[in-house]
């Protein structure tokens, strides 16, 4: 009886790996073009992390068992909350800002749907110990950056909630209800709760007008007439962006449920995904302080990698692959031949099959190889190698000394 993979997660063959590490590939160079270093934490935490940023209701989605020792363990569901942790433990030293990024995989136990797994993976940064809003337009343009680079079509939402805490500041406690409502994007629960809590009729239609605010630069004018706040950093980072030609749509009505992000949030949406359109969400927030650390002003992203992955449609650049075929006998020369090649850079492949000729340079064709090495008494007696195109089928007698230059030549006028 065959076993089956756990629901939820999935394997991944050579072609989906091959795009998806052409994938990982851009976002490093971009992300640390921007000086960003590479950080990484472990797989498991204690539970208690993330119930301090997320609250109790994230223990329905997260994998939580018992080590030996009845310690509470969690598969980590995020990586923002493990990497504060590391900041406020390790890494708290270093001047300001620190800018890290990180790429690993993620558990939460849902209900799987497309795009959308028990495991998964995120690619994010995290900019601390910057307040201004120059580290919110560098998050930003870099998560922008990394996506244009995978040439998808996707839109850019910029809100902030502070906007909406002021107009809900007059309920207490009871905004970050209110909050998680609407960052659910549940109108209908929103409505109730303002009747349960009777919130008077002027709140009640301000934040229905500002929730509904969506356009340019221009929407804050509007906003300005609905409450009254400073909207002086968003309308520089507004204008930063726009200088750097980064489309953007204000979006006042997007929201935060958790009480540590403190100003601009934004996030990613594309237009090819259905219902799980989100690709990258992000925004201020100070969190160091639920870690035992002081209260430090962090910005940071994380992209649902396997969701731009889906997207992604180039086929990644192969390298061209050359492989040695031999006579029987003439084992021992393939293997020196590939090994002297493959330290030049060169990808090489040798039968280990005890194939017939004919049968090795039909797997080469198979393979879809560009090169193939003909060894054999008469090539070693000569100091000469047989190199066979296999895509016009024309033929080389190469001398042995010049085999791998005459190879990385050909490879070069290939590219």
């Amino acid at each position: 009886m065959k076993i089956e993979r756990p629901r939820g997660t999935r394997d991944f063959l050579p072609e989906e790996m091959e795009k998806r590490r052409e994938v990982e590939k851009r976002f490093r160079e971009i992300v640390e073009s921007f000086g960003y270093r590479e950080v990484a934490t472990p797989t498991f935490e204690y539970s208690e992390l993330f119930k301090r940023k997320s609250g109790e209701g994230i223990v329905e989605e997260m994998y939580i068992f018992q080590d030996k020792s009845k310690r509470e363990i969690a598969l980590r569901p995020e990586l923002t909350a493990p990497v504060i942790r590391m900041f406020v433990n390790e890494y708290s030293r270093p001047p300001k800002p620190i800018r890290v990024y990180y790429f690993g995989n993620c558990f939460r136990y849902e209900r799987p749907q497309k795009a959308r797994y028990r495991e998964f993976w995120q690619f994010g940064v995290e900019l601390i110990g910057s307040a201004s809003y120059l580290a919110d337009a560098e998050v930003i343009i870099l998560a922008y950056n990394m996506l244009k680079s995978l040439k998808i079509d996707f839109e850019l939402n910029i809100g902030h909630v502070g906007i909406l805490r002021k107009l809900l500041s007059p309920l207490g406690e009871r905004a970050s209800k209110a909050m998680r409502l609407i960052d659910k994007e549940d109108k209908k629960g929103l409505m109730q709760f303002f009747a349960e809590q009777n919130v008077g009729r002027d709140i009640e239609e301000k934040v229905y007008r500002i929730m509904e605010l969506k356009g340019g630069k221009e929407v804050i004018k509007e906003a300005k007439e609905i409450v009254e706040f400073d909207f002086n950093d968003l309308e520089r980072l507004l204008s930063l962006l726009e200088s750097l030609s980064v489309d953007y749509i204000l979006n006042l009505g997007i929201a935060r449920g958790l009480d540590y992000y403190t100003g601009t949030v934004f996030e990613f949406y594309a237009k090819d995904l259905g219902a799980q359109r989100q690709i990258c969400g992000g925004g201020s927030y100070e969190l160091a302080q639920l870690f035992g650390g002081e209260r430090t002003p962090a910005t940071g992203f994380a992209i649902g990698f396997d969701r731009v992955c889906e997207l992604f449609s180039e086929v990644p650049k192969k390298s061209p692959v050359i492989v040695v075929v031999n006579f029987p006998g003439f084992e021992n020369f393939a293997f020196k031949v590939a090994s002297k090649l493959r330290s030049k850079g060169l990808k090489v492949v040798v039968d280990v099959m005890e194939r017939s000729l004919k049968r090795q340079l039909s797997y080469a064709n198979d393979i879809k190889a560009s090169y193939a090495i003909l060894i054999g008494e008469e090539e070693v007696s000569r100091g000469e190698f047989k190199v066979k195109d296999l895509a016009t089928g024309k033929q080389f007698d190469v001398r042995a000394e010049d085999i791998t230059t005459f190879l990385s030549e050909l490879m070069r006028e290939g590219e």
